[in-house]
Formats: C-alpha cells, sequence, structure tokens
C-alpha cells in the first residue's frame, strides 16, 4: 500500500482532531457556530479550488521530508473543523489528501472516507457520553449515510477523475 506510514498518521490526527473541536462545539453557545460556519464553508471551497495548485507545487518540489508531518498535520487541521462543524469535511480531506497522495481519485475517496469515519466513530463516543442524543433521527442519518456511501462508491467507481 503506498504511502502506508502516512494514511496510519492521518487516522490519527484525524480522531485527534475531531476530539479537540467537540469540547469546543459543546461548550460555546450556539450563537458562535451561526457565525463561524459561513467562513468554515468558504475555507473549504477555497481549499478545494487551490487542491489542483498545491498538488502540482507539491510534485515539482524536493521529494518527500515535508509531506511526512504536512498530511497528519492538514488532517489534523480538517478532524478539528470537522469536529466543529462536519458539513464539507469530506471536501477539505478530498483536497488534503489530494495534494499529499498520489494516488487515484477512487482510492484517495476510499481513505477519505476511511478517515471520516474514524474521525466521526470517536466523535459519537464523545457526544453520547457528554451530549443528549435524539436516536431516532440519528439512526435515520446513519443508515441513509450507509445507503448513500454505498451508492456513492458505486457511482463514483464508474466516473472518470476529471468528473
Amino acid at each position: 500500500m503506498p504511502h502506508a506510514h502516512l494514511k496510519k498518521d492521518a487516522a490519527k490526527a484525524a480522531v485527534a482532531g475531531k476530539a479537540k473541536l467537540l469540547v469546543l462545539l459543546l461548550a460555546l453557545p450556539r450563537f458562535v457556530f451561526k457565525l463561524v460556519v459561513p467562513a468554515l464553508i468558504l475555507l473549504a471551497v477555497v481549499l478545494l479550488l487551490l487542491q489542483p495548485r498545491l498538488a502540482r507545487r507539491r510534485a515539482s518540489g524536493p521529494p518527500a521530508g515535508p509531506g511526512r508531518l504536512a498530511l497528519p498535520a492538514s488532517i489534523l487541521a480538517t478532524g478539528v473543523y470537522g469536529g466543529y462543524f462536519g458539513a464539507a469535511q469530506g471536501v477539505m480531506l478530498m483536497a488534503a489528501l489530494g495534494v499529499f497522495l498520489d494516488d487515484s481519485l477512487q482510492r484517495l475517496a476510499g481513505l477519505k472516507n476511511v478517515l471520516a469515519s474514524v474521525a466521526n466513530g470517536a466523535a459519537a463516543v464523545v457526544f453520547i457520553a457528554y451530549a443528549p442524543v435524539a436516536w431516532a433521527p440519528a439512526l435515520v442519518i446513519a443508515v441513509s449515510s450507509v445507503l448513500g456511501g454505498q451508492l456513492g462508491a458505486g457511482v463514483g467507481r464508474k466516473l472518470p477523475p476529471a468528473a
């Protein structure tokens, strides 16, 4: 498996980042969340738009070295982002993975799904322990997420990388 050590470090960073910001999410008042959300979405879009340029710059630069720390650091940052606001976390993960790993889009999407699942699993444990959970909506979201992920994976395998 290419970049196996980077992928293991990335998984650890995803969980750590998610846990750190879950604490903030639970502690800060709701109005802060409403103020920060638009900026977080804009950040995700900008990073995705910059991803091809950043990947080219990394590929033309000196080999390895910083990538060993930069990938886990960027995954930690996306975990922090996702711990506070989960929407577009996958977009940010894809941008980070695309910058630091030379692999097919389908494989990067699979890795993104694993990282997000690990981080969100850790977040679920924190929420269950420290916040009231509306179990019926949570079950609907869980089932629909699994079904959507399966459907999306099937469609994603058939799409060309440029799409």
